[in-house]
């Protein structure tokens, strides 16, 4: 059949079927953002659903990383307030603690035996020789060996636990060695704990050095200060350490069968100079 050549010729059936298929054909362009229907490949499909999948592996990685940074930073920030508290001389003091803030402390057992199986270091390169990884920790280096007061502060916080041992680790250093670390302040807290440590384990044959101590403590900075803030428990043990000192210093009888040397010890003109001392600490700590 031939199709007609213009409207007239159409009947009145075939113009309402094409109006009809007007309106659908417009009214799915309007739901469709009037936009033309295309045919999607295969590949194409495809390619849309692996943009549709999660990479659980790369969200892993990422999140590890985030977690890293976070603890970094932490860590770091710790260590600065850390460092503030303990009241560093220096810029040098402040940036090596914070740089340190990574590593971990070695338990007693790690120096004294056994090979180190977990690196105390996590920054340090890999490649190590057998020699160094074998290597153990002798136990003079448990010694307390600071050159700087935030490092004695920490080895006295973290190595030295009880009383002997920080009582040594004192008498090891003796008073120039001390006065020298705490020549800015000995630190807020720190030198009540010190001499409670002397009055309760000072013995008559360390009577000069704990002396010497005392009189290097007092030399140091803000020791006034220092002295006004100690507790009242502190307060007591220092007076008890110089009533222990006082009694020491009393005149005592020359022991039969001593050397010559050993008698020149016990001639009053050294008891003379650390009598002297010990009135001038006296007044010093503020003992009544």
């Amino acid at each position: 059949m031939t199709p007609p050549q213009n409207l007239a010729q159409c009947t009145e059936s075939e113009v309402q079927r094409g109006l009809t298929a007007s309106k659908r054909q417009s009214k799915t362009r309007t739901h469709l953002g009037d936009l033309p229907i295309e045919r999607v490949s295969q590949p194409q499909a495809q390619a849309m659903e692996r943009n549709d999948i999660i990479d659980f592996k790369a969200l892993e990685k990422e999140l590890q990383a985030a977690l890293t940074a976070d603890e970094k930073y932490t860590r770091e920030n710790a260590a600065k307030l850390r460092a503030v508290e303990q009241r560093v001389a220096s810029y040098e003091e402040f940036r090596g603690i914070v740089l340190a803030s990574h590593l971990k402390p070695l338990e007693r057992k790690d120096k004294i035996g056994g090979k180190r199986t977990v690196p105390w270091n996590c920054h340090t390169t890999q490649g190590r020789t057998s020699l160094d990884e074998t290597t153990d920790i002798s136990q003079e280096k448990t010694l307390l060996q600071p050159e700087t007061s935030a490092e004695f502060y920490r080895d006295w916080r973290r190595y030295l636990r009880s009383g002997p041992e920080r009582y040594q680790a004192l008498l090891q250093l003796g008073g120039p060695k001390l006065g020298h670390l705490f020549q800015t302040d000995v630190g807020y807290g720190l030198l009540g704990e010190l001499l409670v440590v002397l009055a309760d384990h000072v013995r008559l044959a360390d009577r000069s050095l704990v002396l010497g101590i005392l009189h290097s403590l007092a030399g140091t900075g803000r020791f006034t200060l220092n002295l006004s803030l100690m507790s009242q428990v502190e307060r007591q043990s220092c007076r008890g350490l110089f009533q222990k000192l006082q009694a020491m210093g009393a005149p005592r009888p020359v022991k039969e069968g001593l050397s010559l040397e050993e008698r020149g010890l016990e001639q009053p003109g050294g008891l003379q100079e650390e009598e002297r001392l010990l009135q001038e600490l006296l007044g010093l700590y503020q003992v009544d």
